[in-house]
């Protein structure tokens, strides 16, 4: 099935008796996905399923070809597509509805069929006709190959393998549209459920206050700040200068972000974890251990590039090598960290080495390859000053997604972050989403909580989103 994300809608929704308007999807043609995804076609169920198709196509073709012709098969196809092609319309057609009716009647056709005057090709040609007048732009191509095709069996065949692309077209769109819908719902259902939650359980939100509390208190200390811009000022809180002395006043969607931001650091062992996230737990431990992941995939990297050069890490093949060295050698980290580093070590400096000395450069000496080694392994301890540094980096450009937008906040990198550029989009993109939804949800809680950690003036200022 195709992805609903990367559907797009119809380029016009105003043509009431033209192009039906369904999104692009993307995939070779393919028999109809409208059921359970098809077997592998190596698995037994596969070849069976295979079997099955070209026995009733070899059918319909013993048919046609009787004499005097069998129909009987035909007609159950035609009857078929007449549905489907019916079930591709938008209510306000009825125009081409009416068409389609008339042209591919039942019963008419079962009496052309009894008098062995049913010209299935020419309904196969009218089928083609209206498809490519119904289907998105993406199956014009597939569409056009059908009309070279002179035989009715397999005219039929293939207009049933696109026609089974353009019903999940049509799913994927259909789908699309009720998003927002279901969404709303979404969001007014778990408040409703929370909210009666809380009225049993008045203390409900203690760890929820707990944690703007601290978020709130976090910003009075020397909090980094995002990039400049025209409205990051009153969201950015205190710049360091200011911490000690802060006569800024506290923003109340800024006190939510590094509330949100706290929860990347928050300790397993902390059973005090705000309620209006529990549901989120997981999802944020996941992006805590990608971060994390990150965080010395950026100090590898950073490192690696003082003892290459700009030679090795211009060239983008060599940067995702590393890469990709790296992040397989760090998936059991968390099961055994100094041995994942050290693998890490060698791995990298053998890379290294190996590079310069197949570009004609000179080699990693010894000397400076115990001391690469060295550097890398030293990279996994916390208090490894570039380890600190990329992590840091790392959770500000996370605060700007927040307050920015991840494409804005990807415009101007800090330093050691720009070879890591595309997974850390990924990252600021699930930690968006994950807290725009909570946010959507529970705002109107945070609002009420924030207004008593914030002066009443301020409170009023900036609400925290909510819907």
């Amino acid at each position: 099935m195709p992805d609903v994300e990367k559907s797009v809608p119809p380029k016009d929704l105003g043509d009431s008796e033209g192009r039906s308007c369904k999104p692009e999807t993307s995939g070779p043609p393919h028999e109809d996905k409208s059921g359970p995804e098809d077997p592998p076609p190596c698995s037994l169920e596969g070849k069976v399923k295979e079997t099955v198709h070209n026995a009733f196509w070899d059918h319909l073709k013993e048919q046609l070809s009787a004499t005097p012709p069998d129909f009987s098969c035909a007609l159950e196809l035609l009857k078929e597509i007449k549905e489907i092609l019916l079930s591709l319309l938008l209510p306000r057609q009825n125009r081409l509805r009416t068409e389609i009716e008339e042209a591919l009647d039942t019963d008419l056709l079962k009496q052309e069929a009894e008098h062995g005057a049913l010209k299935v090709l020419y309904l196969s040609k009218y089928v083609l006709n209206m498809m490519a007048l119904l289907c998105a732009p993406l199956r014009d191509e597939a569409v056009q190959k059908l009309e070279n095709i002179t035989d009715p069996v397999w005219l039929l065949r293939g207009i049933f393998q696109v026609l089974g692309l353009m019903k999940m077209d049509m799913v994927n769109y259909t789908i699309q549209s009720l998003q927002p819908h279901l969404q709303e719902h979404s969001i007014q259902y778990e408040r409703a459920k929370f909210q009666e939650l809380l009225n049993k359980q008045p203390s409900l939100l203690n760890h929820t206050t707990k944690w703007l509390t601290q978020a709130a208190a976090d910003l009075t200390m020397s909090p980094p700040t995002c990039p400049d811009t025209s409205d990051s000022s009153s969201l950015a809180g205190p710049s360091p200068n200011e911490a000690t002395n802060n006569s800024e006043p506290l923003s109340p969607t800024m006190v939510l972000c590094q509330g949100f931001l706290n929860l990347l650091l928050w300790d397993p062992e902390n059973e005090e974890f705000p309620e209006t996230l529990l549901m989120d737990r997981t999802r944020l431990q996941e992006l805590k251990s990608q971060l994390h992941q990150l965080t010395i995939m950026a100090s590898v990297l950073l490192v690696a590039s003082s003892f290459s050069g700009s030679v090795l890490f211009g060239s983008p093949q060599f940067v995702d090598k590393l890469k990709r060295i790296t992040k397989s050698l760090l998936e059991d980290f968390h099961s055994r960290p100094e041995e994942a580093i050290l693998t890490v070590s060698e791995q990298v400096s053998q890379e290294i080495h190996q590079s310069l000395k197949n570009m004609g450069l000179v080699a990693l000496s010894s000397d400076n390859t115990a001391s690469l080694m060295g550097q890398l392994q030293n990279i996994a301890k916390k208090e490894n000053c570039v380890h600190s540094v990329i992590d840091q980096r790392i959770r500000l450009f996370l605060k700007c997604c927040l307050v920015l937008g991840v494409q804005r906040s990807l415009l101007d990198l800090p330093g050691g972050l720009t070879l890591i550029e595309a997974e850390l989009a990924e990252l600021g993109q699930k930690f968006v989403n994950l807290t725009h939804h909570n946010q959507q949800v529970f705002g109107p809680y945070y609002t009420e909580i924030l207004e008593t950690l914030i002066s009443p003036t301020q409170a009023l200022e900036t609400k925290v989103e909510s819907v």
